[in-house]
């Protein structure tokens, strides 16, 4: 399961999911999506460092962002 999926056609590039990640695992992509914005992104090196805090969705203003958080049973 993927700890974190960016929707590229909702996210407007605002960068604000880059600067408030603690780790600095996000990136914005150098590639402009069918919208005319160049959307965040991360590597699968990256994805595997995440520690799904979910900040970056918090702060994402177009929801573009979805953190999963693996249940861990007693």
């Amino acid at each position: 399961m993927k700890k974190l999926t960016i929707d590229e056609t909702y996210c407007k590039g605002c960068g604000l999911c880059v600067d408030v990640c603690p780790k600095g695992l996000l990136a914005l992509c150098e590639e402009i999506n069918r919208l005319g914005f160049t959307p965040a992104t991360i590597s699968p090196e990256n994805l595997e460092a995440c520690v799904s805090c979910a900040l970056c969705a918090q702060v994402c203003p177009d929801v573009a962002i979805r953190v999963a958080r693996e249940v861990k049973e007693k």
